[in-house]
């Protein structure tokens, strides 16, 4: 209503003293003998003062002596004085001369002008006469005006002329430099700052003007003569009324200079804007946050009267923005107006009048008014503040104020906004003007430096812009001055990361975010000595709050917006780009108080392609309380309302769908109308959902749930805190779970809110703090409470209960009936449990499978309930299901109306799952395949036949377990395809073996046993056919390997026992085609697959060649390699050849070549015909090779040769490569050490030859240590011709040797350094040359070349060590221990300790190897690390007492802490000396300590088990081995079986049938099993030399079995074994290929050509039998006495010398020593010679 005031009134006059008990004083300076500290007597006889001089108190603090001091200083002085301590009466001073009176009255003035006290005189007359009062108003007016033009020259006008002189002065200087030559970039920030200072300059002009504008408008009130008009063209920025209220005169003066002082933008332009205002309904006015628009527009129209007949009515889109704004115009008003003139109207009531001059409310509050008035009658003037925010409140509010200034053209609208779309809102209200305040901005750099994200693929904790950011802080911190750093982040978690790893020494860096309590926030204003204030804030810093002497701008482009997304009825918050308004808004924070610098992590085109402002909120959100409201006001199609931005078609029909599903719209003839809880609804203004929850509990009498609900639903995801480290956050999860229900986060919430309403309102606080939750935000929701318990009984008559009938702690009848009201209320928001955890829950409107939230209740409890309502949908990284409740089955069938999807069919479409059991380790890893590729493509076709995408087979292989998710209808045909596949590689592991070479000679030469099953040799192949064939297709992508498999069996008709893929391998571009090698049991199927060699295969031609290697069998040897090249020719020499040179050098060479002798002959030197650079040298030797023709033409000319080849014939026939390497093997190895004869120190290739090749070629590797046997075998068949070749076909070795080494990606990283370094030193190296390249895998490979093996080797043996790392050894890192690196815990381990120490570590699961890469010291130090912390882990997981598991109850975690604290400090109390810590993610309790307290503890956690409804045993013990009959130790299932032992104990019996031959083949000792032990459990139990000892224990078994059909080499030691002739067959020989001895086949002696077994036996037993034999009958063979030897006559003299020297005379016999001697006894005795 209109307020009006009597013309003449003057309150200083009138009002009567203050009705309260008072002092009353003397005047100061009496006898000493008066007393002044105590009342006069109650009889004592005085006369009423003429003249009451009143000091109502100001804003200081009272105290007595200085009101006595004042007084006393009062010229005239009182003649007396009273004291009041009430009533806003500072004390009241009595006079009797009006003189005096007056006097004292001009003199509080003057002193209160000069601030002398802050007291407001005011006189009271008893005795009146009309001149006193002109004569005191002149004298006040003389004063007031002294004042006035005194602060027109005063000390804050000259602070800003001299500002302005400065400003002047600093633009001149700018100026001249801006005609000087600086680069262009300079000159841009010259013409920037030059803005800056002219708009700077500008407003203090502004300012200036504007001060001295309302003083004159003051003096012109007071009545002074002034020469400007207040009028003019512009409205007085003050009314006044007729009379004079010097305390408002006052207070208007100091409001003026605390508003030149503060230098608020909008002030300057106060004029402008209210003649705008006055000469236009409507204004639209754009202002920067800070430019004071919020608190100061209403205070212009005020003081000017402009719209102000009325109430000046200000929205905001929050209650506290509203009350604050109350509060803070309230305070800088003081004295301006009268009292109770600006209020604050946080809720709606039907019975608010609009009684004050200015009144603040939230838009919501206006829009509830407006629907109860519809002309808000009392209202002159609306101001819509924070427009740019959009809310839907604000946009429903200015359709509905558009309508209302048609029929009240009187009534004005000012919208305000900081980033709005002023043209927008313009043209939606009539092309309206536009006003922008300039603000005091300093011109801001901007810098786009987008981030490459990719160098933060795959292990992010947090997003990647989030290192972006923290980086960027890092370096401008490390290179820029000072200045704070504010950077913009998108979510409370990303802020506290942000703090917690930027590090930097001299800065500190602060969280700021909506979480926060005012107090932390606070943290962000002040100042810390010395460092730098470096800010990580959500866009809570973007409008809401103003941080002083902020420089620098992070701008990570990004925000979390929360938008309903009409396709799938679901709120879904993602983290998106911001708008331009608001990247401009960020960047605008950097150029508060200096210019400063704004760095955007995106690129200019980034932000040229963002929207222009942020999207209104009516297009993000749901729309149910927009559409009730406007069906209330009697709208019959929402479709048609005039909205500024209208939502989309799709948005309004789910919202209309909603509310009929609500019950809160009915159709009546295609026309929606509100039904009656509807029209309740509208009227009550919040969400319908909500609105749902407190009507339907209050038909159940559970009203004040209901209420509950409502005001916590909106705040769940704020009432837990999780702030601080991990610590922190781990005891806040603790804490949360003594609250958590078993039905879901609403029963949550409601449990937190009745326990902290049941406390003393002093002690909420400190149990909030206690209890990690936010008291604010408690807070919060109960004055949501309160205010719509006001509300139903005020407007609705609902009696709302003050008791409660839930009980969180008591299952009762009330829970189903809140389940049901939560589910009637969220109808729209229903999920099923999909039956897979991994899966999580379908919700049934979209069919999307969501997670629950990490935070839901629901996770305290091991179960998932199969059926739940949420309240929105939470998509960040991934999508999660927010503020869930259990709901019941049963109530989703009787739900009305019914729900709008098919219950029963959602129903059986829940996945049911299926436990396999008794499967082998390798089983499963070759079940899922390489990467899981088996398991993939196995799934997939299971998807294909079901038509189910849900379908999944999910392999534990740590449990040996297979678990089927598949629908009961689906879960045949899926057991079906798993089944198979398991038979089918059950099968491949039954029969697989393993070539193995009986020894190591000459490349693939050496004889091969099929090792399998039971340890026995299923095949020996001695004849050296091939029993394995290498696969090649073009396109080995599109192959099945199980077709092709099948393919060949079905061919062959023989059984496939290995299968090795070449997948995976570093490829040559020869050796893309190759798919694999298949291994057969016999030679035969072997050769019927070659004869497969192009048949067609997925569309391709096969290519089959037979393998003679065996993949696994050879040992590499263990020390680096090294590799020589050697040739020979092929092609015969035609005995000449060709010598290329330079064309100018072929006459001297042909002169330097006359009479040249190659060989042994002359040749003969032509110029040749076809080319100028080139000779014929005929006449060469057929025999010579290049080589040595080469060397004999460089030692004949000084010139220099440039090329030199024999031209030769056709190619002769090539022996076998096996024969040539089996003669190289044999050339080379006696120069080789014997040192085992089951490894080797070479290896020999030999390359098959392409017709058109002139050299056969082959590959020597020698183990790196023996350099020097090497360059002596080389040397020792350098010339050699093998035998099968011809003579001219000599072996040629290459004087440079290779070597190369691979290093992979990650190993590399970190030895980049060191190897660096090493190839430093080898470029001083003689005859090395090296070279380091990039493989298309990451991988880095180093080949080297030398012209020594010896060179070669040790350049080798130092890359090698630094290549191979160091393995880690340590006594406490047992194969548990180990293990744990596979864990989630042990790989978060590792990575964390590669980060820190820049290692690379590897675990090698097979052989429990460990080993570190990197540096030696920063290896020492991983090593250090990694030990300490595996040790911990290993130990924390042996003391770790799961609270879930198959026996036990879902809510134990939720009873121990009810029974013992969320800290567990009742159960450190019962196990003294244990600290326990419990761990809410994995739902354990963790014991630190002793581990002999962890029965105990496990033991009363079964108690508690036991006493609730769930009966819960001690687990079994476990199986018991077969083999030691004792509990399992170290358990290993076996792959064929399934059977459970002790890894020793099967590793025992390897070691018994190792030691006794006759323990062939090895079985399960299970009873009545008897499977063969496959040999894949034999490789996962044995070490490498422990399976080679086996194999030649089953290889000496497999020859003692075979009745004598195979025998071993005789020679000592030798592995090589033969096959026995036949009785029936002839001899043959056996040559060894491992010592090379000939061994008869029949006879298993020597080899004897030309005799038979029985003759050369014979001869083995008596050798001179043959002798004896040949002398019989001849009379020239005798013998001799001396030796025995057989000598024999044949011709000469009868002189015979003896092989043992002696002489003989044939005649008689007779011995001599000497020949002499023998021919005297010749001469003498038998007197002839």
């Amino acid at each position: 209503m209109k307020k009006t005031f009597p013309p003449n009134y003057n309150p200083h006059f009138h009002r009567q003293p203050p009705h309260c008990p008072v002092y009353r004083y003397r005047k100061p300076g009496f006898h000493s003998n008066h007393r002044v500290d105590r009342p006069p007597e109650r009889n004592s006889p005085h006369r009423p003062p003429n003249f009451i001089l009143m000091l109502h108190l100001g804003r200081r603090a009272l105290h007595r002596d200085d009101v006595e001091c004042l007084i006393g200083k009062c010229k005239p002085n009182p003649d007396n004085f009273l004291f009041y301590p009430c009533d806003g009466v500072a004390a009241s001073l009595n006079f009797i001369q009006w003189t005096d009176a007056r006097d004292a009255v001009v003199w509080f003035w003057e002193s209160r002008l000069s601030e002398g006290h802050d007291f407001t005189p005011e006189l009271i007359s008893n005795v009146m006469v009309p001149s006193d009062r002109v004569e005191l108003e002149g004298s006040l007016r003389r004063v007031f005006v002294s004042h006035v033009k005194e602060l027109m020259e005063g000390k804050e006008v000259k602070r800003l002329v001299e500002e302005w002189d400065r400003l002047a002065k600093e633009i001149g200087s700018v100026v001249s430099l801006l005609g000087k030559p600086f680069p262009i970039r300079v000159q841009q920030q010259n013409i920037q700052r030059k803005k800056g200072l002219d708009d700077e300059k500008s407003l203090v002009e502004r300012r200036l003007k504007e001060f001295e504008f309302a003083m004159e408008c003051i003096l012109q009130h007071l009545g002074e003569n002034n020469h400007a008009d207040c009028g003019g063209d512009f409205v007085p920025v003050f009314k006044f009324g007729e009379s004079f209220d010097w305390g408002k005169i006052h207070s208007l003066i100091v409001r003026e200079r605390r508003r030149l002082e503060d230098g608020l933008p909008i002030y300057a332009y106060r004029r402008e804007i209210l003649q705008q205002i006055h000469h236009q309904q409507i204004t639209v006015l754009i202002g920067e946050t800070g430019s004071g628009k919020s608190t100061q527009i209403v205070q212009f129209l005020a003081d000017s009267g402009i719209g102000a007949d009325e109430s000046i009515v200000c929205t905001q889109p929050r209650k506290i923005a509203a009350k604050s704004l109350a509060q803070r115009v309230q305070e800088e008003s003081s004295g301006c107006y009268e009292e109770s003139s600006i209020q604050c109207y946080s809720t709606f009531s039907s019975g608010d009048m609009f009684d004050s001059r200015i009144a603040f409310m939230t838009d919501h509050c206006l829009l509830q008014q407006y629907m109860n008035d519809r002309n808000l009658s009392g209202v002159s003037c609306i101001i819509v503040d924070e427009a740019h925010e959009r809310s839907l409140n604000t946009d429903l509010l200015l359709a509905l104020i558009k309508n209302l200034l048609c029929k009240r053209v009187e009534i004005r609208l000012i919208i305000m906004s900081a980033t709005a779309d002023a043209k927008q809102l313009s043209d939606y209200f009539y092309g309206c003007g536009i006003f922008h305040v300039v603000g005091r901005n300093f011109p801001v750099e901007m810098r786009y430096v987008p981030a490459d994200y990719g160098e933060h693929s795959g292990s992010a904790v947090v997003a990647s812009y989030v290192f972006d950011v923290v980086k960027m802080a890092t370096e401008i911190h490390k290179t820029e001055e000072e200045g704070t750093i504010l950077a913009f982040l998108t979510s409370q978690f990303d802020v506290e990361w942000a703090c917690e790893n930027f590090k930097a020494p001299s800065a500190v860096a602060l969280p700021l975010h909506g979480k926060l309590s005012s107090e932390e926030q606070f943290h962000v204003f002040q100042n810390y000595a010395g460092k730098r204030k470096v800010i990580f804030s959500t866009n809570l810093a973007e409008t809401s709050i103003t941080i002083p002497g902020v420089k620098y701008v992070i701008d990570s482009g990004l925000v979390k917006d929360c938008r309903f997304d009409p396709c799938s009825g679901m709120n879904v918050l993602k983290v998106c780009w911001i708008s331009q308004s608001s990247a401009n808004q960020r960047a605008g924070r950097a150029g508060r108080t200096e210019p400063g610098r704004c760095y955007r992590m995106y690129s200019e085109a980034d932000y040229q392609s963002m929207e222009l402002n942020q999207e209104p909120e009516i297009r993000r959100v749901h729309l149910g309380v927009a559409v009730l409201k406007i069906l209330a006001l009697g709208v019959k199609n929402v479709q048609d309302f005039d909205f500024v931005d209208a939502p989309s078609p799709s948005s309004i029909e789910m919202a209309i769908r909603n509310l009929i599903q609500l019950g809160f719209i009915k159709v009546n003839n295609n026309v929606h109308e509100l039904t009656y809880e509807g029209r309740y609804l509208a009227r009550m203004g919040i969400e319908p959902r909500h609105g749902k929850l407190i009507l339907g509990c209050f038909k159940l009498a559970l009203g004040r749930e209901g209420i509950v609900l409502a005001a916590m639903m909106p705040n769940a995801s704020n009432i837990f805190c999780r702030f601080g480290n991990e610590d922190d956050k781990q005891r806040s999860d603790c804490l949360k779970v003594q609250f958590c229900h078993p039905d879901g986060d609403l029963f949550t919430l409601l449990s937190v809110y009745k326990e902290w309403e049941a406390l003393p309102q002093d002690r909420r606080n400190k149990w909030c703090w206690e209890n990690s939750i936010n008291a604010k935000c408690m807070r919060r929701c109960h004055d949501t409470v309160l205010e719509l318990e006001s509300f139903l009984e005020r407007e609705h008559g609902f009696v709302v209960p003050s008791y409660w009938r839930w009980d969180p702690h008591t299952p009762s009848v009330h829970d189903k009936n809140m389940k049901k009201v939560i589910l009637s209320s969220l109808a729209e928001n229903v999920a099923m449990f999909s039956g897979r955890y991994q899966l999580g829950y379908e919700v049934a409107q979209t069919g999307q499978h969501v997670h629950l939230h990490p935070s839901s209740s629901l996770l305290v409890f091991a179960q998932r309930p199969s059926w739940v309502v949420f309240g929105e949908l939470l998509s960040v990284s991934n999508e999660y299901l927010v503020c869930v409740s259990a709901v019941d089955f049963e109530s989703l069938n009787s739900l009305q109306p019914s729900p709008l999807f098919d219950v029963s069919k959602m129903e059986e479409r829940k996945l049911q799952m299926k436990t396999l059991t008794g499967f082998g380790t390798v089983l499963l890893k070759r079940f899922c395949g390489k990467l899981n590729s088996n398991l993939l493509g196995l799934v997939s076709r299971i998807r294909k036949a079901c038509m189910d995408e849900r379908i999944y087979v999910e392999v534990n292989v740590d449990e040996n377990l297979i678990k089927l998710y598949a629908a009961s209808h689906d879960m045949d045909t899926a057991s079906m395809f798993v089944n198979d596949v398991l038979e089918d590689e059950k099968k491949r592991l039954r029969v697989e073996c393993t070539e193995r070479y009986l020894y190591h000679g000459s490349g693939s030469s050496s004889p091969v046993a099929l090792f399998g099953s039971g340890a026995e040799i299923k095949h020996l192949e001695l004849e050296k056919h091939s029993l394995s064939v290498e696969v090649c297709h073009p396109n080995i992508n599109a192959i099945d390997d199980k077709e092709l498999l099948m393919f060949f069996e079905k061919n062959t008709s023989g059984c496939i026992c290995s299968v090795y893929k070449f997948q995976g391998m570093v490829k040559d571009a020869d050796d893309r085609e190759k798919w694999g090698k298949i291994t057969f049991l016999s030679p035969d199927a072997a050769k019927r697959a070659v004869e497969l060699n192009g048949e067609e295969f997925c569309g391709s031609s096969l290519k089959i060649l037979p393998s003679q290697s065996a993949m696994g069998g050879d040992k590499t040897f263990s020390f680096p390699e090294v590799k020589a090249k050697i040739f020979w020719p092929r092609r015969p020499s035609k005995g000449f050849g060709i010598l290329k040179c330079d064309k100018n050098d072929v006459n001297f060479i042909l002169r330097d070549f006359f009479n040249l002798a190659i060989g042994g002959r002359y040749v003969r030197c032509v110029p040749s015909n076809k080319s100028m650079d080139c000779i014929v040298i005929s006449g060469l030797d057929r025999e010579l090779s290049e080589t040595e023709i080469l060397d004999v033409l460089r030692t004949a000319t000084s010139r220099r040769i440039l090329d030199f080849f024999v031209v030769r014939g056709d190619a002769v026939g090539d022996p076998p490569c096996g024969a040539c390497e089996e003669a190289l093997y044999k050339e080379i190895s006696p120069l080789m050490p014997k040192t085992n004869p089951h490894t080797s120190s070479c290896r020999v290739q030999v390359f098959p030859a392409e017709p058109k090749d002139s050299f056969k070629r082959a590959l020597i590797n020698f183990d790196g240590r023996l350099h020097l046997e090497a360059a002596k075998a080389l040397e020792k068949i350098e010339g050699k011709v093998l035998p099968g070749c011809l003579s001219w076909q000599k072996i040629k070795c290459e004087q440079l040797f290779h070597s190369s080494l691979i290093f992979p990606a990650p190993v590399y990283h970190v030895i980049r350094e060191q190897l660096e370094k090493i190839l430093a030193t080898f470029n001083n190296l003689n005859g090395l040359e090296w070279n380091l390249n990039r493989t298309a895998t990451g991988s880095h490979r180093l080949k080297i070349t030398a012209n020594a093996t010896r060179t070669v080797a040790e350049v080798r043996r130092r890359l090698e060590e630094l290549s191979r790392g160091k393995i880690i050894e340590h006594d406490s890192l047992t194969p548990a221990a180990l293990q744990l690196l596979l864990s989630r815990d042990g790989i978060s381990l590792k990575c964390s300790i590669q980060q820190e120490t820049t290692t690379y570590i590897i675990f090698d699961r097979h052989n429990l190897n460990l080993r570190i890469f990197g540096s030696p010291d920063k290896i020492a130090l991983a090593q250090q690390k990694l030990i300490q912390s595996l040790l911990s882990i290993h130990e924390k997981k042996q003391l770790v007492i799961p609270l879930r598991g198959r026996n036990l109850p879902s809510d134990l975690m939720k009873q121990v802490v009810k029974n013992f604290g969320p800290d567990l400090h009742g159960l450190k109390e019962k196990v003294p000396g244990a600290y326990l810590k419990l761990n809410t993610r994995q739902q354990s309790i963790f014991l630190h300590g002793n581990k002999e307290l962890k029965p105990r503890v496990e033991e009363i956690a079964l108690e508690i088990a036991r006493s609730g409804h769930h009966l819960v045993e001690r687990l079994d013990t476990g199986p018991s081995c077969p083999i030691c009959l004792c509990d399992v130790e170290n358990g290993y299932q076996l792959e064929g079986c399934g059977h459970l032992f002790c890894r020793l104990c099967l590793m025992e019996q390897c070691e018994s049938a190792i030691k006794n031959q006759g323990s062939f083949p090895i079985c399960c000792a299970h009873k009545g099993c008897g499977d063969p032990i496959l040999l894949t459990d034999f490789r996962t139990l044995l070490s490498n030399d422990k399976l080679d000892e086996l194999f030649r224990a089953s290889l000496g078994a497999f020859v003692a079995s075979s009745s004598g059909s195979y025998r071993f080499c005789p020679s000592p030691d030798c592995p090589s074994i033969y096959r026995v002739a036949d009785p029936d067959t002839a001899s043959e020989p056996f040559i060894c290929g491992a010592c090379y001895s000939e061994t008869c086949t029949k006879c298993h002696i020597e080899y004897h050509p030309y005799l038979s077994c029985e003759r050369y036996r014979e001869l083995k037993d008596d050798p001179d039998s043959s002798l004896k034999e040949w002398c019989k009958g001849k009379e020239q063979v005798k013998s001799c006495f001396a030796c025995g030897q057989i000598i024999e006559k044949i011709d000469g003299c009868n002189h015979v010398e003896c092989k043992c020297g002696k002489h003989v005379c044939w005649v008689c016999l007779e011995i001599f020593t000497k020949s002499d001697e023998c021919y005297d006894h010749l001469r003498t005795i038998h007197m002839t010679i």
